[in-house]
């Protein structure tokens, strides 16, 4: 039996694998930059859990915050770091490569 699709599924990084990290990270690789509202309504998770989970990324250093205000109004920024950006490329690659191994 060939182990290597198992092999590359291992590989795969599992604090973006996650699904709704997964959908946090990929929002934030299309756009410079997102706040705290935009991205609660685009994943549809809670406030709670949205903020554990950019708790996590950012823990990894893959997201920046920045916390900010608009007028008087608090902002939360967020924002793929350099490490998140390649990281997210390097799972794109690995995830295809994974896929593309499976039978049809």
């Amino acid at each position: 039996m060939n182990d290597e699709p198992l092999r590359q599924a291992a590989g795969l990084d599992r604090l973006i694998h996650e699904p709704a990290r997964m959908v946090i990270v990929t929002i934030l690789s299309s756009v410079e930059k997102a706040d705290f509202l935009f991205l609660l309504r685009q994943t549809g998770l809670t406030k709670g859990n949205l903020s554990a989970h950019l708790a996590r990324l950012e823990a990894a250093g893959y997201i920046d915050v920045e916390k900010t205000y608009r007028g008087k109004v608090p902002q939360t920024l967020i924002a793929l770091s350099g490490a998140g950006k390649e990281a997210f490329e390097t799972y794109r690659r690995q995830l295809r490569a994974f896929v593309d191994q499976l039978p049809e």
